[in-house]
């Protein structure tokens, strides 16, 4: 057996609580953050949505990310996995909702940098418009999404306590979608670099009847992960949800709703195929940044409800973070791979 087989998955188990403890806060953040919600409710709805997501619906882009670089040795897998995971932990550390989709992608380019490959224009290209077009789509669906609900509130003219009893609901089945789109959207962020390693990994295995191939006990594996790093995640939660514009029940909702269908949109084999089908252009299936899309939403609400002002300092901070983590984690992963080669003699070529 490969010494650095453990040792790898110990890599993509820390970028999976690094992705939760990050990109939790873009599901439930809004809820807890306006006290609609507790986060012990959070973290256990979305820790059973994220894996079920990740089980059921992640293949799609778990493939995509892989063909944007092949990593060919478990101890080379390891580093772009830490790497990754460190750049998303640092930026958590100063409760900054980061990229972890740009983060990986980052790292893997360290590898193909240090293996001297080139990088893949048309899968890169692909990245690029998802990850433009997130935070403006995001932002759109959450205000088509609110003027139409407001509207209906006030026609029916709710009672305050029926109204706030209505939305704590509305919000755990938004945030069910949420971590299950989650989960099928960014798994090809904790388990893509380990893909073309599967076989290596994990043998068939039959439950109840059904058969268990290697990438799925992978995709199991790195949805279990991301759902004990939503735990960790508190602190970017109140960043999203109370700190970066003050929002109200049904603007917590929207938002909610509003990043968990862009992700849901670029994870859909079926919406893939069918507009392939139909001869329109199909929406790349890439892993996209939920925080992207969380604050894409919680801006355009903040740009459209009175009072309640975008802190811009903050979404400059935020914006900084997204540049920097994916340049932070491929230097990471170019500086640690070189080490391990030359330093240590690790063979990660083959």
């Amino acid at each position: 057996m490969d010494p650095w087989l453990w040792l790898a998955l110990s890599g993509g188990f820390f970028l999976g609580w690094s992705l939760g403890s990050n990109d939790a806060a873009n599901i439930f953040g809004t809820a807890v953050g306006t006290r609609m919600l507790r986060f012990s409710t959070a973290w256990l709805v979305g820790g059973v949505f994220v894996v079920l997501g990740a089980a059921l619906s992640g293949a799609g882009t778990s493939a995509t990310l892989g063909a944007l670089g092949a990593v060919t040795s478990f101890a080379a897998a390891f580093v772009v996995a830490l790497a990754a995971a460190y750049a998303v932990y640092s930026m958590n550390r100063q409760g900054l909702p980061v990229s972890t989709s740009q983060s990986i992608v980052g790292a893997i380019v360290g590898w193909n940098l240090f293996a001297h490959r080139g990088v893949d224009a048309g899968v890169l290209a692909q990245f690029f418009s998802a990850w433009a077009a997130t935070p403006v789509l995001a932002g759109v669906l959450a205000v088509l999404l609110y003027l139409p609900f407001r509207a209906l509130i006030r026609r029916l003219k709710v009672h305050l306590l029926t109204l706030d009893l209505l939305f704590r609901y509305a919000l755990i089945a938004a945030g069910a979608f949420g971590a299950y789109a989650l989960g099928a959207n960014n798994i090809a962020n904790v388990v893509g670099v380990f893909v073309p390693l599967a076989d290596k990994l994990f043998r068939p295995q039959h439950l109840l009847g059904l058969t268990l191939d290697p990438a799925l006990q992978l995709r199991l594996f790195g949805g279990v992960a991301i759902a004990l790093g939503i735990w960790n995640s508190y602190k970017v939660m109140m960043t999203v949800g109370r700190d970066l514009a003050r929002l109200n029940a049904l603007a917590a909702w929207v938002v909610v709703v509003a990043q968990a269908l862009v992700l849901f949109l670029f994870a859909s084999q079926r919406l893939n195929a069918f507009l392939t089908g139909h001869g329109l252009p199909p929406l790349p299936l890439v892993p996209v940044s939920s925080s992207q899309a969380t604050v894409g939403a919680v801006v355009g609400l903040g740009l459209l409800l009175p009072g309640r002002q975008v802190d811009w300092g903050l979404l400059g901070r935020v914006v900084a973070a997204w540049v920097l983590a994916p340049l932070w984690a491929a230097t990471l992963s170019l500086v640690g791979l070189y080490v391990l080669a030359n330093v240590f003699g690790v063979p990660l070529l083959p």
